[in-house]
């Protein structure tokens, strides 16, 4: 069954309607604080909700749970909304990602670096249809792993690539793997 969260395919974003240059975009909206989260795709500026409280609770038991795994004691960090470069005409913000040790050391010396495994939160007013361009373009730029956390519908859609998803829900268990070899979680844990 198709839950209403699903099935919407009412935009989440708000694009721009004329051109931005990179530049412009990275001076007039790469830091702006007025609760949104700017991307720009091509010259087009997408705007969307920043992850709210509800959300941000998703993001801190991934974090507390990612304390247990050998990644992190490598050096390795789970953040939130961080830009990534997924081409070079597309900056993205997943709501979490997951970077190496080694991968935030290139990061300080300015190299943009691709998350191996991200996590987009949906929103009721996020639309199916741009979330599943996101999947698509996560793949391509080298994500291994891309969960879609769907509070509403108490479900986890886990990509190992945009051909092949599994839907977690209840006792089933959402594993990060090859991204993140020992990090899962059931489900259910997610949205208590």
């Amino acid at each position: 069954m198709v839950t209403s969260e699903l099935a919407t395919n009412k935009p989440s974003t708000i694009a721009e309607s004329k051109y931005v240059a990179l530049e412009n975009f990275l001076l007039e909206y790469a830091n702006k604080e007025d609760g949104y989260k700017y991307e720009w795709n091509n010259g087009i500026i997408e705007k969307s909700e920043k992850m709210n409280q509800e959300q941000t609770t998703i993001f801190i038991l991934l974090m507390r749970l990612f304390t247990k795994t050998k990644a992190f004691q490598e050096g390795g960090c789970l953040v939130a909304e961080t830009d990534m470069f997924t081409s070079d005409k597309q900056l993205r913000r997943p709501d979490i990602l997951f970077f190496r040790g080694d991968q935030i050391n290139a990061m300080k010396n300015g190299e943009n670096q691709i998350a191996t495994w991200v996590a987009e939160v949906i929103s009721k007013n996020d639309g199916i249809n741009p979330a599943i361009q996101k999947v698509e373009e996560y793949f391509a730029a080298g994500v291994q792993v891309v969960w879609q956390i769907f509070p509403l519908a108490k479900k986890v859609y886990v990509y190992t690539s945009p051909e092949e998803v599994k839907i977690c829900s209840g006792d089933t268990a959402c594993s990060a793997a090859p991204a993140l070899d020992d990090f899962e979680i059931v489900a259910k844990t997610i949205f208590e």
